[in-house]
């Protein structure tokens, strides 16, 4: 089978697209004849070797953290899932990747894939709207009627923070740049603050409950956002490398979100597109023999929105 890995810890020109033996399914694992995987900014910091310490892989190692496909084969002990059902999973970080024709997953990260999109438009759900459900909902314990500002709406978390927080009837908040800001209102933001022409501190006019941080700020605009948080209320940070700011006078919370697989909340968010009350959005779709490219550009800034990646150029 294709796949691509790199030997080495660098830039995206150590992505190699090889060929390797099909993997052979181990108890409690599936096979899965990937249908897509995507691409995730953390892909490149794993990559670039930025991530030894949380997430250790074994070199050579194949990136990709989610993978939407279709069981191929099943592992011992394996139960609840047949050959041919088609799935979707947030897969181990210190594991082999989707990056690959086929891929080992545990059976127990797996969801049913949603029946409303293309298969391989289902790969562009699980790590980030997983990061977005539970920096919502299991760090922020946001409700209906609170007000959350989402910073840093335009990026592909985003676009499902903003969806999950509406439908969770909350009032939301959302700072945008101009390439975004429709889509970002489109998503059903109740106000977009573009972030460009305004300073966002000045721009809400009253406080809210729960601020999501998504955008890579610096320290002291990071910081500005708790001062807009009410008292007890909670700054929910995912930009890992600079820490959550607290207020503890005010009983506001700082808290740094590590995504974690979830097969059930991963139900959860499929039966919702299913429903369609969350739209999966799809900026573009990447080969895999050109994923070293696609790292590139994404280190150049110049991907936008979200990229899945396919087997073939389908």
């Amino acid at each position: 089978m294709k796949a691509v890995r790199f030997h080495e810890y660098g830039d995206p020109e150590v992505l190699r697209y090889e060929d390797l033996e099909q993997p052979v399914p181990g108890p409690g694992q599936v096979r899965i004849r990937v249908a897509a995987t995507s691409f995730n900014s953390v892909d490149g910091n794993i990559r670039g070797g930025f991530m030894r310490g949380p997430i250790p892989v074994e070199l050579p190692h194949t990136p990709g953290l989610d993978v939407a496909g279709t069981v191929d084969a099943l592992g011992e002990g394996v139960d609840g899932l047949v050959v041919g059902d088609e799935v979707i999973g947030f897969l181990p970080m210190d594991k082999s990747g989707a990056a690959a024709e086929y891929v080992l997953a545990p059976a127990e990260v797996l969801a049913t894939a949603p029946k409303g999109v293309p298969l391989p438009d289902a790969a562009a759900l699980p790590v980030v709207g997983l990061t977005a459900y539970q920096a919502l909902f299991d760090h922020g314990k946001l409700t209906a009627g609170q007000r959350v500002l989402i910073n840093g709406a335009g990026g592909a978390v985003g676009g499902y923070a903003v969806q999950l927080a509406k439908g969770a009837k909350a009032h939301v908040i959302a700072t945008a740049g101009p390439r975004s800001a429709e889509a970002v209102k489109s998503a059903g933001a109740d106000e977009v603050i573009d972030h460009t022409a305004t300073s966002v501190p000045d721009a809400v006019s009253e406080p809210v409950d729960v601020v999501l941080n998504l955008a890579p700020v610096d320290p002291a605009q990071l910081a500005a956002l708790v001062t807009l948080v009410r008292p007890g209320g909670v700054v929910v940070n995912t930009t890992v490398w600079m820490p959550a700011p607290s207020d503890e006078e005010r009983g506001v919370r700082g808290i740094d979100l590590f995504v974690r697989s979830d097969a059930e909340q991963l139900s959860r968010l499929v039966a919702l597109v299913d429903r369609g009350e969350l739209r999966v959005a799809v900026a573009e779709r990447a080969p895999l023999a050109e994923l070293a490219a696609l790292h590139a550009r994404a280190a150049e800034g110049a991907v936008h929105g979200k990229v899945i990646v396919v087997p073939s150029a389908a």
